[in-house]
């Protein structure tokens, strides 16, 4: 056995080969520059290739090249060459240099230079060139430009044999990828084109060391030759062009040459071009540009121009004629007066380092602050070096976008400190309605939230939010209209089909809410303190539950975001063929919540938490009556950096805001909690609109059974509980509590008791137990139920009037001997109203069918000691929870949901990620 094992290790030993001795080791010239022909040329060396020469250009401004640098660096010889020809001959001493390195194989990265024959054909294996499209499409020295502006689906890059054509030699390689429909150049090069590149040359070589290498003769079907494409002149903007070759053009442009048209005379380039917005035409200011018949927008997000067929493209950066670039947004705006640093000791250390990286990449030692970045020689791909340059030495992070837009050492210095000190990117701010109040100063937004940002409603209405402690106005708050629930529809839409979110990272989607959550923490005594004053509930109750489960909530779901995974699915095999049979978990797309009332915030994070983390993106209307939670959500989303139009908060009336939500044709799902009836009709709207899915968390009678056996102290402070958490305003509240009989007349008498030790007064108050209705309909409502329960004969023993103070103040209520055919034993008050029936000693199953005797099945409970009896019990019992022992006993990771007219669908949980998720299935044969 011994011997087995070790001739098993030997043999494994023996099986095992570097790349590098597998494959044969080239004499390689590279000939080429740039950071891309730095990185192939570090990549071969790395495979244990000897690299004879470098052939690149000659310094400018005093300036080598990075491929120069690199290999001088390394001992490599380099040799830097005007040119190769004169008059279209080969320069006999520049081309005896090259030969006495003895390459065997030619590799050019990237080569501006025309290139003799006798050079290319010199070595044993030939050369190889890099082209960045697919030969024989786009054929030229501008071929990245060409893709874009022909707007090509595909794009990708070739290498290939040099002949003495002009890009037509034997394909040895190619790899294509996806154009997106907003790359740009400079997009498309950084994502793939460079990094694939390189990959793809060090292959190719790989290729060729082992012998592998083809020569596909090139085809000149689809064949095109483009022209250069480097003068300013040629990229002056057609604008009889549609917005799908207007936007190809500038992208195509962008940053080299670049688009431009005149505005007033003066040259201005256009950058960062996107597709739309679709539909809706931005707020701003007009700009007339000089040729174009309808003036461009500037708004908030950039320039939007419009293409012959009136469709819109947005621009996001301009470069102006005197070589300032500007954020299109603020095209036109006067420039806001700079403040002079005063810089620590700290920060001049981080000042002299972002010296040192701008000489390195310039090459040279006189940095000032009018030094200008691209001026003083700097190309796009320098941008890339500087960014990745200033987060590893100064632990400093900017955009590329953002280089372009400081360009003078100044000015780029000047934003690397203020982002050191978390500064330097526009703050998010909002109009709100402030308050001194609880110790501190609430903010309020007021605004509907639609695709990032507060705006007014469409018709300018607005509705006044009351305070239900003392009546009173906190707030008015703008009325959404139905063209509101469209505008925010679409940004849903936008930001699912097209905005960052869509492609997002799953672990970057929980950072984010991850991020969001830490807002609220942050928040959390202000959040409270505004959930208290909007729907009355307790302070402390809100600081707890209302907001406390609310961050708990987005934390949980912010751990699912990378977890949501598909099954792999044994199917029969097509003989002789396999199958591999997989699943994939996806989002729905625009979902649409409708939230109530009595848990605000806690509502809408149990329902938007398990969405986001799903990947959808939402339009939410809260409760009329309690909107203003929402909306400082929305704020502290915006601040957390969710990309516009991904959360859209739109406060109305049901009559208008949640049918147009639930009637939309692109909104795919609905998630309502309230009320059955109203259930009911979004539940037929999502069936005749466009059959939407829906899930629907609606109202409940939830029982109580209390048995002899119980634990008395437990049971009497846990079943007042059970009934007026939330001053009852809870849907799983106890709507009806059953006593058997031996302990019926003590646990009443009890519970009275500690009904009467319960204080009623302001929920600011830290003393105070219980707090005013959350509005006047509803307390009138209390009113009726009391009067309807005395009407048909129940006993009622304590309280139920509304209480002598201003606000909407309810005194709880008892009542006893209720019957099962009462109105009060089968509809729920939806508030604290505590109502007893007695059952006969030992009547387990008698009291089980008094207890499912409703229509609703929500939650429900068990006290005794009998652990058999109460497991027996809960299995009998017809809801979606079941407490023994306890209640109101809810957790993020505990599924919440109910049955029968209680609805469908679960809250929290795992499960709960299956409400906003379809499943694919994907079957290949091979």
């Amino acid at each position: 056995m011994l011997s087995a094992c070790r001739f098993i290790r030997q043999a494994g030993r023996r099986a095992i080969h570097t790349a590098s001795q597998n494959m044969a080791q080239l004499k390689i010239a590279i000939i080429g520059q740039s950071q891309f022909g730095l990185e192939v040329y570090k990549s071969l060396r790395s495979k244990g290739h000897e690299i004879v020469g470098v052939f690149t250009i000659p310094d400018v401004n005093g300036k080598p090249d990075v491929l120069a640098s690199g290999a001088e660096e390394d001992g490599v010889r380099v040799f830097k060459f005007p040119r190769w020809r004169v008059k279209g001959e080969p320069i006999t001493d520049v081309v005896n240099q090259y030969t006495q390195c003895g390459a065997e194989l030619n590799v050019m990265p990237f080569c501006s230079q025309f290139i003799p024959m006798n050079v290319i054909d010199f070595p044993k294996h030939g050369s190889i060139i890099y082209h960045p499209s697919i030969l024989p499409r786009h054929r030229g020295a501008s071929a990245i430009n060409w893709t874009l502006m022909e707007g090509d689906k595909r794009g990708g890059f070739t290498i290939f044999w040099a002949d003495d054509g002009l890009d037509t030699g034997p394909i040895l390689l190619q790899k294509t990828v996806d154009i997106d429909r907003n790359d740009t150049v400079d997009t498309l090069y950084n994502r793939f084109l460079y990094p694939e590149g390189i990959k793809g040359m060090v292959e190719a070589v790989e290729l060729i060391a082992d012998g592998k290498a083809p020569k596909i003769p090139q085809t000149e079907d689809g064949a095109t030759y483009d022209k250069i494409w480097k003068k300013k002149e040629v990229a002056k903007i057609n604008w009889g062009l549609p917005a799908a070759a207007l936007h190809n053009f500038i992208r195509g442009n962008d940053k080299l040459p670049g688009a431009w048209a005149t505005i007033d005379g003066e040259q201005v380039t256009f950058y960062g071009s996107n597709l739309g917005p679709r539909k809706r035409v931005p707020q701003g200011s007009e700009v007339y540009i000089d040729g174009h018949d309808k003036p461009a927008i500037v708004h908030k997000d950039g320039m939007t121009l419009f293409g012959s067929d009136g469709k819109m493209v947005t621009v996001k950066t301009l470069q102006l004629a005197d070589g300032r670039m500007v954020s299109a947004s603020k095209y036109g705006l006067e420039e806001e007066e700079t403040v002079a640093l005063e810089l620590t000791d700290d920060e001049k250390v981080i000042m002299e380092k972002i010296k040192t990286i701008w000489s390195g990449i310039l090459a040279n030692p006189d940095i000032n602050d009018e030094t200008d970045f691209f001026k003083a020689g700097a190309g796009s791909m320098d941008v890339a070096r500087l960014v990745e340059e200033l987060k590893q030495k100064c632990s400093v992070i900017l955009e590329a976008e953002e280089v372009y837009l400081n360009t003078r050492f100044e000015a780029f210095l000047r934003l690397s400190i203020l982002r050191s000190r978390g500064e330097g990117k526009e703050e998010f701010t909002c109009n709100t309605t402030d308050l001194e109040v609880n110790d501190m100063t609430i903010h309020m937004p007021y605004q509907l939230f639609i695709d990032g940002e507060f705006v007014d409603a469409h018709h300018g209405k607005m509705f006044e939010s009351i305070n239900p402690t003392d009546g009173s106005v906190l707030a008015k708050v703008c009325l959404a209209s139905h063209e509101d629930v469209d505008r925010a529809v679409e940004a849903a839409r936008v930001a699912f089909e097209e905005g960052p979110w869509g492609t997002m990272n799953a672990r970057d989607r929980g950072k984010l809410m991850n991020k969001l959550a830490d807002l609220m923490e942050e928040h959390t005594e202000e959040l409270a303190t505004i959930e208290a004053l909007d729907s009355g509930a307790v302070y402390t109750l809100a600081l707890k539950t209302h907001i406390g489960m609310s961050i708990d909530t987005l934390r949980y779901f912010a751990g699912w975001c990378d977890k949501i995974q598909g099954l792999t699915i044994p199917v029969n095999n097509a003989k002789p063929n396999k199958n591999l049979c997989y699943t994939k978990r996806e989002p729905i797309g625009v979902c649409g919540l409708i939230v109530p009332w009595n848990y605000p915030l806690m509502m809408l994070a149990w329902k938007m938490s398990p969405l986001l983390a799903a990947g959808n993106t939402v339009v939410l209307k809260p409760a009329q009556v309690t909107s203003m939670t929402a909306l400082k959500f929305a704020e502290l989303a915006a601040k957390a950096g969710f990309p516009r139009g991904v959360i859209n908060i739109v406060p109305g009336s049901g009559s208008v805001v949640g049918n147009r939500i639930c009637d939309h044709p692109d909104v795919r799902k609905v998630g309502f909690t309230g009320s059955t009836p109203v259930g009911k009709a979004i539940m037929e709207s999502c069936a005749t609109s466009n059959l939407k899915k829906c899930s629907l968390e609606l109202g409940g009678k939830s029982p109580l059974i209390i048995f002899s056996d119980c634990d008395m102290d437990r049971a009497v402070r846990q079943g007042m509980m059970a009934c007026l958490f939330n001053k009852g305003e809870n849907c799983i509240a106890a709507g009806r509590l059953f006593v058997e009989e031996s302990i019926h007349d003590e646990y009443v008498a009890r519970l009275i008791e500690e009904v009467k030790k319960l204080k009623i007064g302001d929920p600011l108050d830290r003393a105070t137990d219980h707090g005013p209705q959350n509005h006047k309909a509803h307390l009138q409502s209390l009113i009726d139920y009391v009067k309807k329960g005395v009407d048909e004969g129940a006993k009622l023993v304590y309280g139920g009037k509304h209480l002598d103070r201003p606000g909407y103040f309810f005194e709880p209520a008892i009542f006893t001997d209720v019957e099962d055919d009462m109105f009060i034993a089968k509809e729920e008050s939806f508030g604290p109203i505590i109502i007893i029936s007695k059952f006969d000693d030992g009547d387990v199953e008698g009291v089980l069918e008094s207890a499912n005797d409703t229509e609703y099945g929500l939650a429900s409970g068990v006290f005794t000691k009998d652990i058999s009896k109460a497991l027996r019990v809960a299995d009998g019992l017809q809801a979606g929870t079941c407490f023994v022992n306890t209640y109101n006993k809810t957790d993020v990771a505990a599924p919440f949901g109910g049955c029968k007219q209680s609805g469908f669908g679960k809250d929290l949980g795992m499960e709960a990620l299956n409400e906003y998720l379809k499943t694919k299935v994907i079957t290949v044969e091979y």
